[in-house]
Parts: C-alpha cells; structure tokens; sequence
C-alpha cells in the first residue's frame, strides 16, 4: 500500500500507542456519564479529574483552571467571546498572523460593535513589542489575544513581555499555545497570560479534545449553555475517551519533551540546510521558532503546485495551514512580514515530529529538488 513519509506534523500527529492503550477502556467496558452519581459515574468523573491534573501539570496550571473544549478553535472562541459578553465594547486587538479561530471571531465581534486592531508583525514573523507599547500607552485594548508560536512560521512571540504590557493597563491577554505544546517550554504562570489555548491532536493525542486554561479571576460567559459542564462554562457530556487520551499525552509530553525537541531541531537544521543548498528562502528564520516548522519557498514556483507534486512523489508536506487549506490566497502571515504576494504564494511548510525519521528528511529534499528542477523547466519551456 501506498504510504507517503508524513511530514505535516503541524496541521495534526498520529496517535500514540500508549495514548490509544490509555483510552481504549474508555471505548469499551468502562462506561457512564461522569455527572451520574453512581459508581459508573463516579469512575469515569474520576478519569477526568486524572485528566484535568495531567494537562495542568504539563503547563504549570491548577486543575481547576483547566476547561476541556473540542479542541483548539472552541477555546479560542470560548475565551474571546466569553470575555467580550462580560466588558463593555471596547478595544481588542489581535495579531496580524492568528489563526482563522482567533480571526474570525474578532471579526464577529466587530459586527457587534467592538472595535478590532491588527497587531503587526516585524519583518521576522514576530509581534512588534514597540509597537504594541505605543498602542498601550494610548487607548489601550480590553482584550488582546497573541499566539505563543506561528502555526505556518514557527515563530515564536515574546508572550511574557506583551503579558506585561497588558496587565499595566488592564488588559485581557490570551494566548494561543496549541502550536507551541510539546516543543517550545509553555509555563501559564510564567507566561503572566490570562487565558491558554491547547489542543491533544498536536501532540500526538487524540482528535477532539482541547483545553481553555482560565485563570479562576477572569470572568466569561458560556458559549454552549445546558447542565453547567466544565465550571459552567462548556456544558455538555464530556468526551471521555479523548480527554483521558489527551491527559495522557501531556503527561508523556512531560517526560520527553527534552529529547523529542532536542531530535526535531536536529532534523530542522538538516531539512534547512538542504532547502538553502537549493536555493530556497525560509520564512522567519531570524527569529526563535519552533524545532519542527520549516516555511520556505522557491520563488517562481507556485507552492500548491509543489505539495502536488510531492504528494504523488510520497511526502506530505503544506502549502499552509491546514484550516486555511481551502483558500488560495498567500499566507497571511508573510504578507504580513513584508513579503511580496508573487513569493508568499510559493511558501509550503514542512513540519516534523519525534517520530520523523532522518530518512525521510533526505528522501523529501532529493524528491525537492528533482521536483524543483522539472517544474523551473516548465517554467523556461512556457516562456
């Protein structure tokens, strides 16, 4: 059977074996509601209690500031939204190079009456601090929400920092960590943020299965009303099986994190100094990233063209972000950087884990640069 090498570990993992050995009881023989009062239900409230300490562990969090979503969009939604039900209108601003989930409901917001900023990127894929210090000092947002790491970039922003900021004027910071988890170091309490976005597929957990890490003091209205689930704030029958997987990969994220991260930045060197050795530009690389993210391109080439044709030569890389996958527009965030459209149209990204292997590192850059090669001669024959 056709097996392409995967490498889009950024848009989701494979599941872990002991993560799918944690939850298959959960799938099977043990069962009931966790809000049931008998002993079926006690069990399972019990799980998810385990649950709740493992993913608060892995971020140096209290388990009762831990909310368990759907994944990663409903706990951005969750806390933009929530937080926006219980201020008056007023300023929020948000990066210029967040994730369609942060995006779009600022955009709703806007419809509601509440006025939305851009925060702009520098040149190397980061929040521009000066800028936000600027925009501080004058009317200063209400909410703000910035990622910890760019999905497509890997760049990391100076979350602490703009936590700062923030708090001297008063202001809601959210930060969207769901990248970041399992190979950047993601301390709530260091952070100084007000709100964490995490997600299990990303680090090799199940699919369906997010957090909203809420400091207890900050005050939200519930998106999803019904039995007063999750602190009143997300009702609905918890999702057993996935939050029991996804407490289990943090908890595996914990004690590995170090030499998974210490392998992916082994690979990224190896996959950069190919791409360079082809003449490639890469996004952001000035910049502290993430160990696995690699967004390059190759100018005169169209990147959906390139994942094409590396697909059907068997590696699976992106021209972006898989929730934008749909829409043929450059990336945002490179437009955002100063990159013309004609080069941000061209950019893929090759995201890796710690189960890529070096082998197919060098499978993916000798099928680049045949690819490469095949498609700039297209090029030439059509001019």
């Amino acid at each position: 059977m056709f097996a392409p090498a995967y490498l889009d570990h950024n848009a989701t993992t494979p599941l872990d074996e002991r993560v799918l050995d944690a939850m298959l009881p959960w799938l099977r023989e043990r069962f009931g509601n966790p809000s049931s009062r008998h002993e079926y239900g006690r069990r399972t409230r019990d799980a998810i209690d385990r649950a709740r300490q493992q993913v608060a562990a892995v971020v140096n969090a209290q388990p009762g500031e831990v909310i368990f979503t759907s994944g990663g969009s409903e706990a951005n939604n969750l806390f933009l939204k929530g937080a926006a039900a219980c201020l008056p209108k007023g300023r929020l601003a948000v990066g210029a190079g967040e994730h369609p989930c942060v995006r779009q409901p600022a955009q709703q917001l806007a419809r509601a009456g509440w006025q939305v900023q851009q925060l702009a990127l520098n040149p190397a894929g980061q929040i521009d601090l000066e800028a936000v210090s600027r925009l501080m000092a004058g009317d200063a947002p209400l909410l703000m929400s910035v990622m910890l790491a760019n999905n497509e970039t890997g760049v990391i922003n100076d979350v602490a920092g703009l936590a700062v900021l923030a708090r001297a004027q008063g202001c809601l910071l959210h930060t969207d960590a769901v990248q970041a988890l399992g190979k950047h170091p993601v301390d709530f309490r260091s952070l100084g943020v007000n709100a964490l976005t995490l997600s299990s597929h990303k680090i090799h957990g199940p699919l369906g299965a997010g957090a909203l890490i809420l400091d207890k003091r900050v005050e939200l209205e519930a998106q999803i009303a019904g039995g007063g689930h999750e602190r009143g704030l997300r009702s609905g029958t918890e999702n057993v099986a996935a939050i029991v997987g996804f407490g289990k990969a943090c908890e595996i994220v914990m004690d590995e994190m170090s030499r998974r991260t210490a392998h992916m930045r082994d690979l990224q060197a190896r996959v950069e100094q190919g791409l360079t050795a082809l003449g490639a530009v890469v996004f952001g690389a000035a910049a502290p990233r993430l160990p696995n993210t690699s967004f390059f391109a190759f100018e005169g080439i169209d990147g959906e063209t390139l994942v094409a044709r590396l697909d059907r030569a068997g590696y699976a890389l992106a021209s972006g972000a898989a929730c934008s996958s749909s829409n043929p527009e450059p990336s945002r965030n490179l437009l955002a950087m100063g990159v013309v459209p004609e080069l941000a149209r061209c950019a893929v990204r090759l995201s890796t884990s710690w189960t890529t292997e070096s082998r197919d590192i060098d499978g993916a850059l000798n099928a680049l640069a045949t690819t490469v090669k095949e498609l700039k001669n297209l090029t030439a024959m059509a001019v």
